[in-house]
């Protein structure tokens, strides 16, 4: 059993980061915060990594916020960049997948939305409690929910701090995916390797346009769109880069 807040595992292009405080389902004490923040700002700084796996060790990916830490005044402030978790992912210009093993509560809820796209597992748990705390989200989660899932259906979570289970999340659009836990890494890991076996310059000229868009209105996002599209004009071996893609085609079809 490791002591280390924060597991990080390459392979050849993949980073798995794994939050590693099982015993306190991975709550997020101001030692965890700052060591996940740190390995973002570093993964960010690695040419070799091409795409992120964020997970959690145990039964849960994080249940939130430390309370116990919370209660004694010792934990930070969420806008200390020093423990902006959520700023180091928006930050990263590469894919991170969330493979969200069981519960994602609060602070674990915000850092699960801030990922690209989201596996879970039949066990994963969701819910916005920070309205039954008395306080108020601070990385993002007001505004990134309603456009994941409706506004509505965005109240409806975060004025009651319900949860939601898996199957629901799925069928609202919040993941892309609910597998068996013993599947999860494995379908996440698969996920990443097939974003590897793109043009990863396209990747993340592609990966901006869609998040600078999605911050802006749709006029203005189609204007983006254009201005990266158009920067595109390096050569590419577009007949090459045909006959992988045909290749791959017919490798998921099957045939």
């Amino acid at each position: 059993m490791t002591d280390e807040l924060v597991l990080v595992e390459k392979d050849d292009g993949l980073a798995t980061v794994t939050l590693n405080r099982p015993e306190a389902l991975n709550a997020l004490s101001g030692g965890l915060l700052a060591s996940l923040t740190k390995t973002f700002r570093d993964l960010a700084e690695d040419d070799e990594t091409g795409v992120v796996v964020l997970t959690g060790a145990g039964r849960a990916f994080s249940a939130g916020l430390d309370l116990k830490e919370m209660g004694s005044g010792v934990l930070p402030s969420a806008s200390d960049l020093e423990f902006d978790v959520v700023a180091a992912i928006d930050a990263y210009k590469i894919p991170v997948i969330g493979a969200i093993n069981g519960f994602a509560v609060t602070g674990g809820f915000e850092i699960a939305t801030a990922c690209d796209l989201l596996i879970a597992s039949t066990e994963a748990r969701f819910a916005d409690t920070h309205a039954r705390l008395g306080i108020a989200p601070g990385w993002g989660l007001s505004q990134r929910l309603p456009r994941l899932i409706g506004v509505n259906r965005a109240k409806e979570l975060s004025l009651t701090g319900n949860y939601l289970d898996a199957t629901t999340a799925e069928t609202w659009g919040l993941v892309n995916r609910v597998v068996e836990p013993d599947a999860l890494l494995d379908t996440a890991r698969g996920i990443a390797r097939d974003m590897l076996g793109c043009d990863q310059s396209a990747v993340r000229d592609v990966l901006q346009q869609m998040e600078e868009g999605w911050n802006t209105t749709l006029g203005e996002g189609r204007e983006i769109e254009t201005r990266i599209n158009r920067a595109r004009t390096r050569p590419v071996d577009i007949a090459s880069r045909r006959l992988i893609v045909q290749e791959r085609g017919r490798d998921q079809a099957g045939n």
